[in-house]
Protein backbone atom coordinates (compact mmCIF):
# COMPACT_ATOMS: atom_id res chain seq x y z
CA UNK A 1 0.00 0.00 0.00
CA UNK A 2 1.61 3.07 -1.04
CA UNK A 3 1.63 6.05 1.69
CA UNK A 4 -0.70 8.84 2.26
CA UNK A 5 0.14 12.10 3.38
CA UNK A 6 -1.46 12.75 7.29
CA UNK A 7 -4.21 15.51 5.22
CA UNK A 8 -5.22 12.55 3.47
CA UNK A 9 -5.76 10.15 5.69
CA UNK A 10 -7.36 12.96 8.96
CA UNK A 11 -10.20 13.47 5.90
CA UNK A 12 -10.63 10.10 4.45
CA UNK A 13 -10.25 7.95 7.95
CA UNK A 14 -13.48 9.14 8.99
CA UNK A 15 -15.66 8.79 6.09
CA UNK A 16 -14.86 4.64 6.37
CA UNK A 17 -18.14 2.91 6.28
CA UNK A 18 -16.73 -0.15 7.71
CA UNK A 19 -12.92 -1.00 8.44
CA UNK A 20 -10.53 -3.93 10.52
CA UNK A 21 -7.71 -3.74 12.17
CA UNK A 22 -6.06 -6.37 13.11
CA UNK A 23 -3.87 -6.44 16.31
CA UNK A 24 -0.71 -8.03 17.66
CA UNK A 25 0.66 -6.62 20.88
CA UNK A 26 -0.81 -3.55 20.92
CA UNK A 27 0.58 -2.34 17.13
CA UNK A 28 -1.90 -2.43 13.92
CA UNK A 29 -0.75 -5.19 11.63
CA UNK A 30 -3.37 -5.57 9.20
CA UNK A 31 -6.30 -3.69 7.93
CA UNK A 32 -8.40 -3.32 5.39
CA UNK A 33 -11.99 -0.41 4.66
CA UNK A 34 -15.06 0.04 2.59
CA UNK A 35 -15.91 3.36 1.24
CA UNK A 36 -18.57 4.47 -0.48
CA UNK A 37 -22.27 5.81 -0.89
CA UNK A 38 -23.89 3.21 1.33
CA UNK A 39 -26.53 2.21 -1.35
CA UNK A 40 -25.02 2.09 -4.91
CA UNK A 41 -21.53 1.96 -4.97
CA UNK A 42 -18.84 0.17 -2.34
CA UNK A 43 -15.15 0.30 -2.96
CA UNK A 44 -12.64 -1.82 -0.71
CA UNK A 45 -9.89 -0.40 0.38
CA UNK A 46 -6.51 -0.34 2.22
CA UNK A 47 -6.09 -3.78 2.12
CA UNK A 48 -2.70 -4.34 3.72
CA UNK A 49 -0.56 -6.84 5.95
CA UNK A 50 2.87 -5.69 7.71
CA UNK A 51 4.98 -7.58 5.79
CA UNK A 52 6.73 -9.40 8.59
CA UNK A 53 3.15 -11.14 9.06
CA UNK A 54 2.33 -11.96 5.61
CA UNK A 55 1.25 -15.58 4.51
CA UNK A 56 0.02 -16.51 7.81
CA UNK A 57 -4.37 -15.89 6.31
CA UNK A 58 -4.33 -12.19 7.36
CA UNK A 59 -5.48 -11.07 4.73
CA UNK A 60 -8.10 -13.64 4.04
CA UNK A 61 -9.14 -12.74 7.84
CA UNK A 62 -9.16 -9.32 6.75
CA UNK A 63 -11.70 -9.92 3.43
CA UNK A 64 -13.96 -12.48 5.31
CA UNK A 65 -15.12 -10.03 7.62
CA UNK A 66 -15.25 -6.80 4.87
CA UNK A 67 -17.06 -9.67 2.96
CA UNK A 68 -19.25 -10.74 5.56
CA UNK A 69 -20.46 -6.88 6.22
CA UNK A 70 -21.05 -6.20 2.65
CA UNK A 71 -23.45 -9.14 2.28
CA UNK A 72 -25.15 -7.64 5.42
CA UNK A 73 -25.37 -4.29 4.62
CA UNK A 74 -24.88 -3.28 0.86
CA UNK A 75 -28.58 -3.55 -0.67
CA UNK A 76 -29.40 -5.89 -3.50
CA UNK A 77 -28.09 -4.36 -7.00
CA UNK A 78 -25.06 -2.47 -5.14
CA UNK A 79 -21.31 -2.90 -7.05
CA UNK A 80 -18.67 -3.77 -5.04
CA UNK A 81 -15.61 -3.05 -6.45
CA UNK A 82 -11.63 -2.94 -5.86
CA UNK A 83 -8.29 -2.80 -7.21
CA UNK A 84 -6.35 -5.92 -6.85
CA UNK A 85 -2.20 -5.40 -7.31
CA UNK A 86 -0.97 -8.37 -8.55
CA UNK A 87 -1.61 -11.88 -7.02
CA UNK A 88 -3.82 -10.58 -4.70
CA UNK A 89 -6.24 -11.11 -7.66
CA UNK A 90 -6.56 -14.77 -6.67
CA UNK A 91 -7.51 -14.14 -2.94
CA UNK A 92 -10.28 -11.66 -4.07
CA UNK A 93 -11.80 -14.02 -6.83
CA UNK A 94 -12.40 -16.20 -3.70
CA UNK A 95 -14.63 -13.94 -2.41
CA UNK A 96 -17.06 -13.74 -6.05
CA UNK A 97 -14.94 -10.55 -7.62
CA UNK A 98 -14.15 -10.66 -11.31
CA UNK A 99 -11.66 -8.92 -13.42
CA UNK A 100 -14.32 -6.19 -15.67
CA UNK A 101 -11.67 -5.66 -18.66
CA UNK A 102 -12.60 -5.24 -21.54
CA UNK A 103 -15.90 -4.14 -20.52
CA UNK A 104 -14.65 -1.57 -18.17
CA UNK A 105 -11.34 -0.62 -16.85
CA UNK A 106 -9.77 1.10 -13.71
CA UNK A 107 -8.63 4.20 -14.39
CA UNK A 108 -7.47 6.84 -11.58
CA UNK A 109 -4.49 9.94 -11.23
CA UNK A 110 -2.57 10.82 -8.39
CA UNK A 111 -2.94 14.42 -7.15
CA UNK A 112 0.61 15.70 -6.78
CA UNK A 113 2.26 18.82 -4.87
CA UNK A 114 0.95 22.13 -6.32
CA UNK A 115 3.27 23.79 -8.99
CA UNK A 116 4.73 27.51 -8.06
Amino acid sequence: MSARSVEAAARGLPHTLYGVSLLHQGRVIGMGRIIGDGGCFFTVVDIAVAPQHQGRGLGKRIMTTLDAWLRANAPVSSVVSLVADGDARHLYAQYGFVESAPYAVNMEYRVGPASS
